[in-house]
Parts: structure tokens; C-alpha cells; sequence
């Protein structure tokens, strides 16, 4: 079916953004699935009353965020929706869980060891104390979504196997570990090439990031943590609010 789309000509907001904001509605509410084909530019214009360039435009839009792609002889097709989170103080595992995709864990690292001075600090570590690294591949319905390294103290840390069938939130909540305050910082940076290869981008490719920092009940800083996400497959939200 034709997807359904109101344009409010009256408005100072363009047309072309307008059409390019009502399908990326209709790709993140799953109106439009991965793998449909959408209707091309001169059937969209005519049925819209739009010029080419305005429907031309906002599907070009789309397929500039990863949204859309056109393929030679088949036509424009909807792609893998991006993941949408929250900036709360949530486990990536559970988010994809509650949106309905299938969270799978690939770990690339587990090892004991002595903590730089970043992590450290981070940890509120002195003396000798050691640290777990634990380095994973997180993947959403079967795509390589985030590359995430975590450092917990030793006596604490889950073991390696739990890492690859639930989340490190969940495994640190079984074993009585609750994490109730994060300080996190978000940024962005290109994709070196390990990062690009297993994220099936190439080297260059935009990155999210985010590094942070947990506390506990007591107000022990219980994990560390640096990610990257893939740009085109992820983003955060957030609301802002006037004092």
C-alpha cells in the first residue's frame, strides 16, 4: 500500500523535509520493513502533487542517513532500521531487547590485568589492584551494531561465558552488583581498521561514542567502559528542558 503522508503546505518547514521526515517515521515505527521496496520518485511526486526535485531530495536524505539504498534494477529498498536509545541509564543489551530486536554477543577479549592509569582513575584504584577487560562485539537481528570494552574490578567481574548469552548489566544485577548512577560522555570519531572491519564499515566511516563510568548502591565506581557505534545504524535521544 502507498504509504500515507500529510504535507502541511502553509508551513515554513520545506516540503522535501516534511516527506523525508514522515518516512523515516513510518521505517522506525516499522510501517516500512527492511527489504521493502519503496515507490519510486515519479509515482511519489504525482500521487504527493510534489516536483521531482522535492521528492528526489528527501529520499536522497534518506539514503544519506543509511535509512534507504538505491540498487541498479531493483530501485530504492528500505534498509536495516537505525537503533534508537535513550540517554538513561540503560545496558544496550536490554535496549535492543525492548525494542524487539535480537541481541547476540560476540567476545573478542577476556583478560586480568593490571589497570592503566585512565582506568584507574576511573575505578578509584590504588595499590596493585587488578582489573577484568572484557571486549565485545554486540550484534542486533544478526548486524554488527557496537564494539564495547569494559573494565570491572577482579572480584566482581562475570565470568566470560555469561557475557556471550546475556548483557554485563544483567550478569552484574545476578550476582547482587545494581548500578544506580552513571557519569557518560558522548562523542564521535572515524573508524580505525580493526574497529571498520568489525563493523562492516570502512575505515573512516563515522563513529558514536560513548565512555562511562558506574556506581553502585554504596557509590563504588563498579565499571568502566568505552564503546563505538556505527553512525549509520545507531543514535541517541535525548530531552532537553529550560531551568
Amino acid at each position: 500500500m502507498p504509504l500515507a503522508v500529510v504535507l502541511d503546505r502553509s508551513s515554513p518547514i520545506p516540503l522535501y523535509y516534511q516527506l523525508a521526515e514522515a518516512i523515516e517515521a513510518a521505517i522506525r515505527d516499522g510501517e516500512l520493513a527492511p527489504g521493502d521496496r519503496f515507490e519510486n520518485e515519479l509515482a511519489l511526486a504525482k500521487r504527493l502533487a510534489l516536483s521531482r526535485p522535492t521528492t528526489r531530495r528527501a529520499i536522497q536524505e534518506l539514503v544519506d542517513k543509511g535509512l534507504l539504498v538505491r540498487k541498479r534494477g531493483v530501485g530504492t529498498q528500505v534498509v536495516q532500521n537505525s537503533v534508537h536509545r535513550r540517554v538513561e541509564l540503560t545496558s544496550l543489551f536490554d535496549d535492543l531487547v525492548r525494542a524487539g530486536k535480537a541481541p547476540a554477543t560476540r567476545l573478542l577479549d577476556y583478560r586480568v590485568d593490571a589497570p592503566d592509569e585512565d582506568v584507574a582513575r576511573e575505578l578509584s584504584l590504588s595499590g596493585n589492584r587488578e582489573v577484568v577487560r572484557i571486549k565485545r562485539l554486540r550484534l542486533a537481528n544478526g548486524e554488527p551494531l557496537a564494539v564495547m570494552t569494559n573494565y570491572l574490578p577482579v572480584e566482581i567481574a562475570p565470568e566470560a561465558a555469561l557475557l556471550e548469552t546475556s548483557g554485563l548489566y544483567q550478569s552484574l544485577r545476578a550476582q547482587g552488583v545494581h548500578i544506580r548512577l552513571a557519569r557518560q560522555r558522548i562523542g564521535a570519531r572515524a573508524a580505525g581498521r580493526d574497529e571498520a572491519r568489525l563493523l562492516d564499515e570502512k575505515p573512516g566511516a563515522p563513529l558514536l561514542t560513548m565512555d562511562r563510568t558506574a556506581f553502585d548502591d554504596s557509590g563504588r565506581a563498579v565499571e568502566y567502559g568505552t564503546h563505538c557505534y556505527r553512525a549509520s545504524r545507531y543514535f541517541f535521544d535525548t530531552t532537553v528542558v529550560d531551568r
